[in-house]
């Protein structure tokens, strides 16, 4: 069975939605350190509570949705350097980086 993020619009968690523009033949590279990073640095950050890794089919595309305890703990994470050092590097992959903070208002889970 496969596990996915359980989205739950009860809790006031500040959810990150980062849109990466990558060469379809640097997609992998990036989900690979994007991987990397979390389970190095991001996962042990105070307030982390996940991060989902997203590849678009025609591999322009990485999305990354991640969920933080609250947007101080994200922006506290930012300021770290040692996750600093893998947001560079990602930057340095993609063409173009678009991270946004959210607030999930509604979900629909199937029955």
């Amino acid at each position: 069975m496969t596990v996915t993020a359980n989205i739950d619009s009860s809790r006031p968690v500040a959810t990150l939605i980062n849109v990466f523009t990558v060469p379809p033949e640097r997609q992998q590279e990036l989900i690979d350190l994007l991987t990397q990073a979390t389970e190095t640095t991001m996962k042990h950050q105070p307030g982390f509570i996940c991060a989902n890794f997203h590849a678009s089919r025609d591999g322009q595309r990485v999305i990354n949705y991640a969920q933080w305890e609250s947007e101080e703990h994200y922006w506290a994470m930012r300021a770290d350097p040692g996750a600093r050092v893998h947001m560079d590097q990602a930057a340095t992959i993609a063409t173009d980086v678009e991270p946004r903070l959210f607030t999930v208002v509604s979900h629909h889970p199937r029955p």
